[in-house]
C-alpha cells in the first residue's frame, strides 16, 4: 500500500508544460510547440492534468431517420448581394458561420458593410461589430458607399464577453465581425490575435450562432504567404470559407469559395471597386478588354475558366531591342515561368529565333491573373505576333494548353468557353482537336500543334526577313 501511495503522490506532483501561444499541454518540456509551430513557447504551469472520463449524460434531442429530419431549416436567404449568393450557392444559411479572409485594403470592409445594409430588414435585423475601426469611421464609410439601415446595428467592442452581450440585446438574424482576429476574452490567457483567442472567440461565436439560428460572418486576416492566419482549427470549425483576392491597383475583385458545406466550391464572385463602393459585376469581361477598330500587334484573345465562369480576357506583348547583355523578361499577370516555356517553344517548334536576344515584356488587361495552362496558345500567339510585329485576325479567341513538344494540348471547359465568345461577338476561334459541339456562327480551327496555330499570323514582311534571310558578306568583299 504504501508503494501504491508513493507512485500515485509522484505523478500528482509531476509538472506539466502548457503553450502559450495555443495552450496545448504535454508532460515534458519540448522547444517547440507540435500544435502551433512557434519556438520557445512552451512553459510549465503546475501538476500533470488528471485523467478524466466523460459519462452519458442526456440528449438535447432525440436521434430521428433522416428522412424525418425537417430540411427548410437549411433554408438559404439571400444577402442582397448577387455575387455574393453566387459563391454561396444560393445565399447564406441561417445558424452558418463563414470566414471571409483576404490581404489589407483589399475591399473586405466595404463588402461585408453592403451586405450587412442589405439584408436588413424589420423581421431581420443585422449586427455588424467591428474591432479594428470606431463606431464613427464605419458610419463615414456606410454614408460613402450609401449603406444605411435603420434595422443595421453598429457597436465596436473588443470584447467576446460584450460581443455576446449585444446578441442578447439586439438579437440579429446575421452577425459580421470584422475582425476575429481583434476580440479577445477575458478568461483565455495571451493575446488579441493568438492562436488560443482566436480558437475561444470562434468557438463561442459558433455555439451561439448554432443555438440562435443566426447567420454569422467572420473576418479574417492573412499571412504574408497569402494563408488564412491563426490556427488552421479555424478552417474547420467554420461552414463556409471566403477569399478575398484583387490587385489593389486594379478595379477588379473576386470573391471565391474555397470550402462550403451548403454548395459547390468552384464558384467565383466578380465586383468592381471605386469611390462609391463596391458591386457586383454580373458580366465582367469588358474590364478585361481593350476596345479597338484595328487590330493591334502582339494581342491575342482568351477565354479562362474562374471556377465555373468563363472570362474572356487580353494578352498583350511586346518585343524591342535589348541594350543590355542579358534580355529582361517582365511579366504582369502572367506566371513567368509559363512564359518562359512559350518562348521556348517559339524558338525550338517555331523556329523563331530573335526571341533570345529582345527585351520581352507581356500582361494582361484590366488586372485579371491567367494561371491555368489554357492560355498557353494566347500567350505564344501574342509573343509570336510582337516578334513579327503582325496582328492577328480580328475577333479570334485562342483556347489551348501547349507542350514542350510544341503540341496543342485539350483543355476542359472548351464548350463553355467557346459560348462566352459566341456572345460577346467572336467569330473565329482556334482551340485543340475534337472541341465538341461548337456556337453556330462561330468558325472554329482546329491546332494539333505550334505550326498548325502559326500559320494564322501574315508573312512576315521583306523588311523583317532580313537580319536572317540576307546573306552575310564575307570579309574583304564589296
Amino acid at each position: 500500500m504504501a508503494v501504491a501511495r508513493t507512485s500515485r503522490s509522484s505523478a500528482k506532483d509531476r509538472p506539466s508544460y502548457r503553450c502559450t501561444e495555443c495552450g496545448w499541454t504535454t508532460a515534458k518540456w519540448l522547444g517547440r510547440c507540435p500544435e502551433c509551430q512557434a519556438w520557445g513557447t512552451v512553459e510549465e504551469f503546475g501538476g500533470a492534468p488528471a485523467v478524466r472520463t466523460t459519462a452519458p449524460g442526456r440528449v438535447t434531442s432525440a436521434a430521428l431517420p433522416i428522412g424525418q429530419v425537417d430540411g427548410r431549416q437549411a433554408t438559404a436567404r439571400s444577402t442582397g448581394v448577387a455575387e455574393l449568393d453566387r459563391v454561396l450557392g444560393g445565399g447564406i444559411i441561417p445558424g452558418a458561420v463563414a470566414l471571409l479572409a483576404g490581404e489589407p485594403g483589399v475591399g473586405k470592409s466595404t463588402l461585408l458593410l453592403d451586405v450587412a445594409a442589405k439584408a436588413a430588414s424589420e423581421q431581420e435585423r443585422t449586427l455588424y461589430v467591428t474591432g479594428e475601426e470606431s463606431a464613427g469611421q464605419v458610419r463615414l464609410r456606410a454614408d460613402r458607399i450609401g449603406a444605411l439601415n435603420d434595422h443595421l446595428y453598429l457597436a465596436a467592442e473588443t470584447d467576446l464577453s460584450a460581443v455576446l452581450g449585444h446578441l442578447d440585446s439586439v438579437k440579429p438574424s446575421l452577425l459580421v465581425l470584422d475582425s476575429v482576429q481583434t476580440v479577445a476574452s477575458p478568461e483565455i490567457d495571451g493575446a488579441p490575435g493568438g492562436m488560443a483567442q482566436v480558437r475561444e472567440v470562434a468557438g463561442a461565436l459558433i455555439r451561439a450562432s448554432k443555438e440562435r439560428g443566426m447567420s454569422t460572418i467572420l473576418v479574417g486576416h492573412v499571412t504574408k504567404d497569402g494563408a488564412i492566419a491563426g490556427p488552421r482549427l479555424l478552417e474547420h470549425l467554420v461552414d463556409v470559407v471566403l477569399h478575398f483576392e484583387g490587385d489593389r491597383h486594379a478595379r477588379l475583385r473576386l470573391v471565391r469559395g474555397v470550402k462550403n458545406r451548403y454548395g459547390a466550391t468552384d464558384e467565383v464572385g466578380c465586383f468592381e471597386l471605386h469611390d462609391e463602393g463596391i458591386t457586383g459585376l454580373a458580366d465582367p469581361s469588358g474590364l478585361f478588354l481593350t476596345h479597338r477598330d484595328e487590330p493591334v500587334p502582339g494581342t491575342c484573345l482568351t477565354v479562362t475558366l474562374e471556377g465555373r465562369r468563363p472570362l474572356v480576357a487580353e494578352v498583350q506583348a511586346l518585343t524591342v531591342d535589348s541594350q543590355i547583355p542579358s534580355p529582361r523578361r517582365t511579366t504582369s499577370g502572367l506566371e513567368t515561368s509559363r512564359v518562359s516555356m512559350m518562348l521556348a517553344v517559339l524558338e525550338q517548334r517555331g523556329k523563331i529565333s530573335q526571341l533570345g536576344k529582345r527585351d520581352i515584356y507581356s500582361a494582361t488587361v484590366g488586372g485579371v491573373k491567367l494561371t491555368e495552362p489554357a492560355a498557353d496558345l494566347a500567350v505564344a500567339l501574342a509573343l509570336a505576333s510582337a516578334a513579327s510585329d503582325t496582328p492577328l485576325p480580328k475577333n479570334l479567341v485562342a483556347i489551348g494548353e501547349v507542350g514542350l513538344a510544341g503540341e496543342v494540348r485539350r483543355v476542359t471547359g472548351v464548350q463553355r468557353r467557346l459560348a462566352e465568345a459566341a456572345r460577346l461577338g467572336f467569330t473565329h476561334a482556334l482551340v485543340p482537336t475534337d472541341p465538341g459541339k461548337v456556337p453556330s456562327g462561330m468558325k472554329v480551327t482546329e491546332v494539333a500543334d505550334m505550326g498548325d496555330a502559326l500559320r494564322m499570323l501574315p508573312r512576315r514582311t521583306r523588311r523583317e526577313a532580313l537580319p536572317e534571310d540576307a546573306p552575310h558578306k564575307q570579309p574583304g568583299r564589296r
